[in-house]
């Protein structure tokens, strides 16, 4: 009798406010809390295809169990392990059950599309089409060569920065520049961040005052001032974090990581594009649009299909991997694994091409062999994934460089990774050679397809003009295709002389008018003689520029 009346007030216990229903409640309530506080810290999309979505929910589901055990009495006193067992699992049955189907959904989805099964698919994201490339791309000339790398660039910014008193103790220049395409001119540009976050605090009601622009051809750095600062990047904080606010408005998007882009008024936008799962539940990443941030407003606008502005939307990464699927898995996956038929890779890096206003992703394709050669390239335009292969044997990129860097092997250039131009319709490889410093010394151009031809000089002009001679001597160009460059002399006292050996071939500098010029021994014997103190006229190409001219002739006045 006692015994029924103890269980008749366990139940009334139970069914007042404040009982078991009232504590799960409660364990609800938290649980939800700590999500939302989770979720604005560590900004997981609520997406089945995104694999930290399950970790979000697993997290939840265990902290509501432990939760609910820690508040309910009856389990806390239970002396019996097997009756504890049972009513854990009464209590958390809901959440387990759940968590049991989002493991074989995620294991499902994991096995249904892995490439073992889906080869054929995953050799089909990429629509490859084939070229000429002489027809396609135009050709390259002197005066509109990019002659900087992205390293080059972030000196370049980080000392135009340096040389504003207002800015250089508050801000720094992020290290990730993007190319584009800005008023038909290849540049890089860059935004600022905060130096610390007690300038943060000193800045952040005004933003980001300013964002840097390069100009590849020139190299000509400007800081571009707004009329009012960015105050949504991936430098600030709380709600106007870019992440944090991209993911508030949109809760179920996955996003690749999102760069800095301006428009054509030179206003400053977040480029971020939106990605998705193709293939299973978890296969065959793709992009499918882009969220465009104004970083000064946070103003969110997604796009299925992107101002014609912006010009980076798939990434070089996501390109290159979809290409491997193409070269790899086009005759099946066991293919790519025994006999590797036709199986064919991405070299091992990537540059840039900007050709009708767009921004285009080169890299080499060669054999699974990993030989030194490559059986051809592709171009991906970066707004739109337009992917042409273009079929030509010749070196990998890596060769080349190698073949620059012997020609000034006594001077231990560094080549940086080619550039792809088209010279006299022959592809070509574009290096700039750097010293230990950083600084561009010399320009590098190897023929794509005869990497014997390699050709260095000091200005690109002059770099360029050797090049066609070396092609016409090998036949690949007309002998006068390389229109002749317009003569000027110097004259002047020569106030120092110096003599060098470059790639076996002997040179003398004169310094003349607080000029350097360059005259090669062998085209001038009288260069051998001249002193300090001769009065001297040179002969050089009119409009050249930089530390040293090339001079052909010197003659003793």
């Amino acid at each position: 009798m006692d015994d029924i009346k103890k269980k008749k007030a366990t139940v009334v216990r139970d069914r007042k406010p404040g009982g078991q229903g009232g504590k799960l409640l409660r364990s609800l309530l938290i649980t939800l809390a700590f999500g939302a506080l989770y979720f604005y810290m560590a900004l997981p999309a609520i997406n089945l295809q995104d694999a930290g979505f399950y970790g979000f929910f697993f997290l939840l589901s265990a902290v509501f169990c432990v939760l609910s055990v820690l508040s309910n009495a009856s389990i806390r006193q239970e002396t019996d392990g097997k009756e504890a067992w049972r009513k854990i699992k009464k209590t958390c049955s809901v959440p387990l059950f759940i968590c049991l189907g989002l493991v074989v959904l995620y294991i499902g989805g994991s096995i249904v599309g892995g490439v073992l099964f889906r080869a054929g698919s995953y050799s089909q994201m990429l629509e490859i089409n084939t070229g000429d490339f002489a027809l396609d791309v135009a050709e390259a000339h002197y005066d509109s060569i990019p002659t900087l790398d992205k390293r080059s660039a972030f000196r370049l910014g980080d000392r135009k920065l340096g040389e504003l008193a207002d800015m250089v103790s508050q801000f720094e220049v992020v290290d990730n520049y993007t190319q584009i395409n800005y008023q038909s001119r290849p540049v890089r540009v860059a935004t600022l961040r905060y130096g610390d976050v007690f300038k943060w605090l000193g800045n952040m009601g005004d933003g980001l005052p300013a964002y840097i622009i390069i100009d590849m051809v020139t190299q000509q750095a400007d800081v571009v001032r707004l009329p009012e600062g960015m105050k949504y990047t991936p430098a600030d904080h709380f709600g106007r974090n870019l992440m944090r606010h991209l993911r508030m408005n949109y809760p179920t998007f996955m996003f690749e990581t999102p760069h800095f882009e301006i428009d054509e008024s030179g206003h400053p936008y977040w480029v971020c594009p939106k990605v998705e799962k193709t293939i299973g539940l978890f296969g065959g990443t793709d992009i499918n649009g882009a969220v465009l941030v104004d970083a000064v407003t946070g103003q969110c606008d997604y796009y299925t299909e992107v101002p014609l502005w912006v010009d980076a939307v798939y990434t070089p990464g996501l390109i290159e991997a979809q290409y491997d699927y193409y070269g790899l898995y086009k005759n099946g996956f066991f293919n790519s694994l025994f006999g590797q038929k036709d199986c064919t890779v991405t070299t091992d890096d990537y540059s840039y091409l900007a050709m009708n206003d767009d921004v285009y992703m080169y890299t080499g394709i060669t054999s699974v062999g990993g030989d030194e050669s490559n059986i051809g390239f592709i171009l991906a335009n970066q707004r739109t994934k337009e992917t042409t292969y273009y079929p030509c044997a010749g070196a990998e990129e890596y060769s080349a460089i190698s073949s620059a860097q012997g020609i000034v092997q006594d001077l231990k250039y560094q080549a940086t990774f080619p550039l792809l131009l088209n010279i006299s319709g022959q592809p070509t490889y574009f290096m700039a050679l750097k010293d230990s410093a950083e600084l561009v010394k010399m320009y590098a151009m190897v023929n794509v397809q005869s990497y014997n031809i390699v050709a260095c000089a000091e200005t690109v002009k002059a770099c360029e003009e050797e090049y066609l001679r070396l092609m016409a001597a090998q036949n690949l160009v007309p002998e006068d295709i390389a229109p002749a460059a317009e003569q000027t002399e110097t004259s002047g006292t020569v106030a120092d002389v110096r003599t060098a050996v470059l790639a076996g071939e002997s040179y003398s500098y004169f310094l003349v008018g607080g000029q350097w010029y360059r005259v090669k021994v062998f085209d001038c014997e009288l260069a051998a003689i001249v002193t300090v103190g001769d009065r001297v006229t040179l002969h050089h190409d009119a409009g050249q520029t930089g530390e040293i001219v090339e001079a052909s002739t010197i003659a003793r006045q």
